[in-house]
């Protein structure tokens, strides 16, 4: 865990808080809003786990603590009056207690927001292997499975954009994206690693 480090001063308000924003590391979502105290910021920076202040229980609590759905705190950033905290995070799970991923709805969620939602889904399936899954009978082969799809999926996209409706084409990009993020699922290779290598070749 690379180190976390808080503003050398802090603007809490009266009541000695602070808010934090959690933000989605890979997505840049922000999954919800809390507030901290001197302690609970120090309980974050010294574990790497997000860690708040509840105003209604008056206690300090780690996010994931009954749920296990944990924030593991990957960076710490701060707006130029250190009166806001914004915490880059990775989520364990849903970060809403109704179940959302986020806390303003995952209807909310921009394009490459779902994309992330489906790597998680994605990879949820490979490590339980459910019954009647198409994710887990692709795998039933290993990874040939799913590289022999990829392979004919790219076929189908090639086929649709040289003689096919728009609409087709892009089912069938969307088929092949599916077939892509098995793989790189069943190599471990997060769709972020993806990203940031199209972001180094960008001009």
């Amino acid at each position: 865990m690379s180190e976390l480090r808080l503003p050398e001063e802090i603007a809490f308000d009266e009541r000695g808080l602070v808010p934090v924003v959690a933000q989605d590391a890979s997505s840049g979502d922000v999954l919800m809003v809390a507030w901290a105290n001197d302690e609970a910021l120090q309980r974050t920076t010294d574990t790497g786990f997000a860690h708040f202040w509840s105003r209604s229980r008056q206690a300090l609590w780690r996010k994931g603590e009954t749920s296990g759905h944990a924030l593991r705190v990957r960076g710490i950033r701060w707006d130029c009056d250190a009166d806001t905290l914004l915490y880059i995070v990775e989520a364990t799970g849903p970060a809403c207690h109704t179940g959302s991923r986020t806390c303003f709805g995952d209807d909310a969620q921009s394009g490459a927001a779902g994309l992330f939602e489906l790597e998680r889904v994605i990879r949820d399936r490979l490590k339980r292997m459910p019954e009647g899954s198409y994710t887990a009978k692709l795998m039933e082969r290993g990874i040939d499975g799913p590289l022999k799809k990829l392979g004919e999926e790219a076929t189908e996209v090639v086929l649709a954009a040289k003689g096919e409706s728009d609409d087709r084409l892009a089912e069938e990009a969307a088929d092949l994206v599916y077939h892509l993020m098995v793989v790189l699922g069943t190599r471990g290779v997060p769709l972020a690693r993806v990203l940031d290598v199209l972001a180094r070749r960008r001009r």
